[in-house]
């Protein structure tokens, strides 16, 4: 089964990712187990860079937090185009709960960031986001 997660946003708006379990199967599952714990509820899109990405996931709301742990890289040949979701790092294998999504396409980053999912649907919503933004809710669901 293909799994997808569903970011709720304060605004209102629902965006939907296709979850890529099979090319970054270490990261979909981590990203699905804080999510299903409620650790993204509440948090903000700390770092919107129009033109470049949307950033979120840290608990501190700066971009200094984490889970407390880290995971590997699982570096892949999905490519950083408009939409796509990756995992945000402070160097190789440093990744933990923050993630962005592409607002266009980011070649520089292809082959140093996993590359876990795409955005299938609410684009628009990510389009509108603006620094501070909270997501009311995160979860990942198989479809």
């Amino acid at each position: 089964m293909a799994k997808q997660a569903k970011i709720t946003l304060a605004n209102g708006g629902e965006v939907t990712l296709d979850l890529f379990d099979k090319d970054a199967p270490n990261t979909v599952a981590n990203f699905e187990k804080l999510a299903n714990e409620g650790f993204y509820n509440g948090l903000t899109f700390h770092r919107v860079i129009p033109g470049f990405v949307a950033q979120g996931g840290c608990p501190n709301g700066t971009g200094t937090g984490g889970p407390g742990y880290t995971i590997n890289c699982e570096i892949n040949p999905n490519k950083h185009e408009r939409g796509t979701l990756a995992m945000a790092h402070a160097g190789r294998n440093t990744g933990g709960s923050q993630f962005y999504i592409c607002y266009a396409p980011q070649p520089h980053l292809d082959g140093g960031h996993t590359v876990f999912g795409k955005v299938a649907k609410g684009m628009e919503f990510i389009d509108a986001v603006r620094g501070g933004d909270k997501m009311e809710k995160v979860e990942v669901v198989e479809v």
